[in-house]
């Protein structure tokens, strides 16, 4: 199944409340899906409240989380606050939950960082109880990690039977649970390291992205069809000579210019280049779904308006 290309705005902060409004209704106006904001401990806005002034501020932007981190919140409290802001949005709500990988932000914040597997399986509680509560249902759930009595979530999302849900990563554990519970799977280099290095370099060639996306699928099964598939991207470059900026690129990360020039997180060249680019990379990945930075925003934006809805 081929689905149409969409594309997402990852942003962090702005100056004030005017230009973070300007830049959703910019967003919109350049024809993007979805406004995303991550969610770490340092200079950047809360997720909640700027996605809440975003939706407020635009009329059919999509608005997502490009990963909540599941162990800063209890899925309870989560629940009712993204259920808040589905109705609010009318209903524009993505839901991204990551198990959570930064190392800094464990360590500023005081926060125990578990191994991958354990913040993993808590991450999965977490949806079961999440879902659960959005279906208006009583959800008594006992877990290793949370435990929930008879509780009735309110209010409803207006999406049934709930928001799209965002779940990525690098590893073959956490993605295999991706395929199996998420509506969208981001697939994206390994972040074991707990910062962004040598490693994500590496693991980020064309070659590893294969084996995530065959991950996928084999834990998807019959569902395979049914997943939409992300992208986030690192170096989006819109330049004329695509050869010489690859060059340089790889010369900044002493890797080959094949690696740059094949990696999924990376598109440069010109505008033709890049609609080519990605519709190749649909082809043989399954990514229909592209996000990229504030910095490319409108430099993007004819790539948006040749390929979207494609």
């Amino acid at each position: 199944m081929v689905r149409p290309f969409r594309f997402g705005l990852q942003l962090s902060r702005a100056e004030g409340p005017t230009e973070w409004r300007r830049l959703a209704r910019d967003a919109e106006a350049l024809g993007y899906s979805t406004l995303f904001i991550p969610d770490h401990f340092d200079d950047q806005f809360g997720p909640l409240v700027a996605l809440t002034a975003a939706a407020e501020a635009t009329t059919t932007l999509r608005v997502g989380t490009l990963v909540l981190g599941n162990d800063y919140r209890h899925p309870v409290v989560l629940a009712k606050e993204l259920a808040t802001l589905d109705v609010l949005s009318g209903g524009r709500l993505e839901v991204g939950l990551g198990a959570g990988w930064m190392t800094r932000d464990y360590d500023a914040a005081g926060i125990g960082l578990d191994p991958p597997g354990t913040r993993i399986a808590r991450m999965a509680e977490s949806l079961e109880v999440m879902t659960g509560l959005w279906s208006g249902e009583p959800v008594t759930f006992a877990g290793q990690h949370y435990q929930v009595s008879g509780l009735v979530g309110t209010p409803r999302p207006v999406q049934r039977p709930h928001p799209p849900l965002i779940v990525g990563g690098g590893g073959r554990r956490v993605l295999s649970l991706a395929a199996r519970m998420a509506d969208i799977v981001g697939v994206n280099p390994s972040l074991a390291a707990g910062a962004v290095g040598p490693e994500v370099i590496a693991t980020a060639t064309a070659e590893h992205y294969d084996e995530r996306v065959r991950w996928v699928r084999a834990a998807a099964g019959e569902r395979a069809d049914e997943l939409e598939l992300q992208c986030l991207t690192f170096l989006v470059q819109v330049v004329a000579d695509r050869r010489a900026a690859v060059s340089r690129l790889a010369d900044l990360f002493a890797v080959d210019p094949a690696v740059v020039d094949g990696s999924p997180v990376a598109l440069v060249g010109t505008v033709e280049d890049l609609v080519a680019t990605l519709s190749e990379r649909r082809s043989r990945f399954g990514f229909s779904y592209v996000v990229v930075h504030q910095a490319e925003m409108e430099a993007f934006a004819p790539v948006v308006a040749a390929l979207s809805g494609t």
